[in-house]
């Protein structure tokens, strides 16, 4: 039995929450929110020269590389670190780009007009990420603890979950009927103290009481 190579083996996995292809790159800020959204998550890997149903196009492995340098070093901030390797399949050449989860998210993509947004990976797809995972992940890189004072903006999320298994951050902000801002820092401190979970998904996340919390 022929041994199945190692570019195969991941061409079959498919994309995924840990894996991307891409037919080849034309825009260095596209690819920085893949890049950015690897790091910002579980960290990943784009197959360059790959198109999306798995078959191997190749690329030019030097033009491919600098594109995808440029992304990492003048579209993301702060700068993404990441791993490459060149490999031939069937005389055609795919680029490996690994990036690893970083300890220094939330890392964002310089936008057009020099907006900064923040993306996450969830299962094949960059999401941008709202202010409630931003906050958290600014927590807890501050390693800043959370305090609750249980109040009534903390009753009115509980009993809207005791209703709803799952609540979007309007429908608490419409039935508590507080700032957004006061909003997000209950939610975000709720999260590090592990005592509900954010469902990331778009275009609007969820929040839900933690399967921890309910063991």
């Amino acid at each position: 039995m022929k041994k199945i190579s190692y570019i195969s083996s991941l061409i079959l996995e498919g994309e995924h929450q840990q894996q991307d292809f891409k037919f080849g790159i034309t825009d260095s800020r596209k690819i920085a929110r893949s890049l950015v959204a690897f790091a910002n998550t579980d960290g990943g890997r784009l197959l360059i020269g790959v198109k999306d149903n798995g078959v191997i196009a190749g690329v030019r492995t030097e033009e491919e590389y600098y594109m995808v340098e440029s992304a990492a070093q003048m579209y993301s901030k702060p700068e993404i670190r990441f791993e490459s390797k060149v490999w031939t399949e069937n005389g055609k050449t795919v680029l490996e780009v690994w990036v690893p989860p970083s300890p220094a998210r939330p890392h964002f993509v310089k936008e057009e007009r020099d907006k900064l947004q923040a993306y996450v990976r969830s299962r094949d797809e960059n999401i941008q990420a709202d202010e409630v995972i931003i906050a958290v992940w600014q927590k807890r890189k501050l390693k800043k603890g959370a305090l609750i004072r249980y109040s009534k903006d903390e009753e009115v999320l509980f009993s809207l979950l005791s209703e709803k298994p799952l609540i979007t951050l309007r429908e608490y902000l419409r039935s508590a009927r507080i700032p957004g801002k006061l909003a997000v820092d209950t939610l975000s401190n709720l999260i590090i103290l592990g005592l509900i979970e954010q469902v990331v998904a778009s275009p609007e996340s969820f929040f839900r009481i933690s399967s921890k919390s309910e063991e």
